[in-house]
Order: structure tokens, then sequence, then C-alpha cells
């Protein structure tokens, strides 16, 4: 793999005060199948926290719902107490009933219960992010702000972001609170968010990719392939670098429960795409259906 690092900016500041490197760790994968009860290997797990830290990643992103509560129990395992500057989030919104099963409960009720069991899990006074995970349409969208904000007034919370929104929601939901970022499902093969990804960039609102390779579009992945073989890379490197590349304000959040992979993912910012590279990707057309 090409050594020369990419002229992409390398950190974001979240809400003016929070600076994290932009390629960081997603720890949903730390848990068992279907996001479901312990992982397989605990012990690799805690070796792929501390190694992540190890590594240079300062903003660790997590949800309640991940186990449920057992990646974020494996955070506080593996790293409390936590090294200065590491940025850890969470999201609450979403109940388990079973593997792979997510309901929506944004209900100020049940987001107190989960940001009161975050806190407790995690070993923490404030969580730095707290992300509303899905704005549940049998709640009132402004019920739910209301209870966040709330809770950042009684300083809970430090920082608020949202998931899977479109721009009326950031909209509304900055009648509230300052939006610090939003978590949508963004890659270079699915730009469905595109719109979104830049109202963020404009008003400085860190936007987080998940699922960043949409491994089902084959034209995609042909284009993918040839940019990768050319820089001695992975796939997923270099569609995670097309990210980094793509806006400034992307924060990556590659997640695995192996520490090899890990390290494959982390040397993602080590590579260099150059100008017909990006334009190649940026041609890809989104998947259709």
């Amino acid at each position: 793999m090409s050594n020369v690092t990419s002229m992409f900016p390398q950190t974001f500041t979240l809400g003016g005060e929070l600076t994290v490197n932009r390629l960081g760790y997603g720890a949903m994968r730390i848990t068992g199948k279907g996001i479901w009860g312990p992982p397989k290997d605990k012990d690799e797990a805690i070796r792929v926290l501390k190694r992540a830290v190890e590594l240079g990643v300062n903003f660790i992103d997590t949800a309640d719902s991940y186990g449920p509560h057992i990646s974020e129990e494996l955070i506080a395992e593996a790293l409390y107490p936590y090294a200065t500057g590491l940025v850890i989030g969470t999201k609450g919104g979403l109940l388990r009933t079973g593997p792979d099963q997510w309901p929506v409960d944004a209900s100020p009720k049940h987001l107190e219960k989960a940001l009161e069991g975050s806190l407790k899990r995690l070993k923490l006074d404030q969580i730095d992010l707290y992300q509303l995970h899905r704005i549940d349409s049998n709640v009132p969208a402004e019920e739910s702000f209301e209870f966040l904000r709330t809770a950042q007034q009684e300083g809970k919370i430090a920082h608020i972001g949202l998931s899977e929104v479109d721009i009326d929601d950031i909209k509304k939901a900055q009648d509230y609170f300052e939006v610090v970022s939003v978590q949508n499902m963004y890659s270079v093969d699915n730009r469905k968010w595109e719109g979104v990804l830049n109202y963020c960039e404009d008003n400085d609102i860190a936007f987080i990719p998940w699922f960043p390779l949409n491994a089902g579009n084959v034209a995609s992945q042909e284009i993918l392939q040839k940019v990768a073989e050319k820089h001695g890379a992975t796939v997923h490197q270099v569609a995670l670098n097309w990210l980094l590349n793509h806006s400034k304000n992307i924060l990556l959040i590659p997640g695995t429960s192996s520490v090899a992979h890990l390290e494959e993912n982390m040397k993602t910012a080590e590579l260099a795409l150059d100008a017909d590279d990006i334009d190649k990707l940026d041609g890809i057309s989104p998947p259709i259906g």
C-alpha cells in the first residue's frame, strides 16, 4: 500500500470543543451474533478496544442496544479509567427483543432509563456525545428532543447527535439543542443522504456514516477492486479512504471484533488516492432498489 498520507484533514472538532481523529472505532461488533449477547471471544474484544486506543483512536461509538449493554460494559472493562481526550459516544432509543431485532422506543421514559444505564455501565458522570438512535414514529419528536435538552442542562450529556434523520429533522432538533453529529447510512455506493451530508458540512456538524460499504452492488465492487489492486490495498480500505476524502466533516467508525482487522482498518488513512482514483469512485452510481 502507498505510505503517503492523503491530504485530507486528520481531525474534526465536535461541538467546537472535542477534537477527535477522523478514523475512530465502532463498538457494535464486539457483541454476539445478531448484536446479541456476549462476544464469542471476550479476550479478543478487550484486546481490540485496547489496541484501538494504542493506534490513536480517540473516538469510540457505541449504544446501549449493542448486546444489549454488552458493548458499553466491555468498553469500561477494557479502558476505564479512560485516557485523557478519549471521546465515547453512545446512543439510546432502540429496544432489543432478540438477535437482529431493533424496535424503536424514543419515549422520554425509555430514554431516561437508557441514559442512566449508559452512564452507569460506562462509569461516567457525563456522556461526551449522546445520540438519539432513531426518531420514534409513535412519539412526537419534540418529546424526545425535550428530554435530551433537559438531560444536557442537568449535565448528564455534554453534546447531542441524531441518527437516520433528514434535514427537516435536524432543523427541528436545533430548536432544542445544538446538533453536533448526524449518523446516517452512507457509502461510496449508497449516497441517499448526500443532501444531509452537505447540510452537515455547511453547518460544521459531524457526519458519521454507518454501513460504509454496500457489498451487494456488483458494479461498484468492480471499480473499488481495480483501485484497491492499484494501491495494494483492500476494497474496504479504499471505500473508507474515499469517505475521508469526500467531506472534511465525515468521522469513520469501522467496527470489528478482530485485532488483525482493526489494524488493517487503521491503515486506511495511509492510502493516498490520486485524482483519477477519486474521479472513478465519485462516478459510482448508487444501487437501485
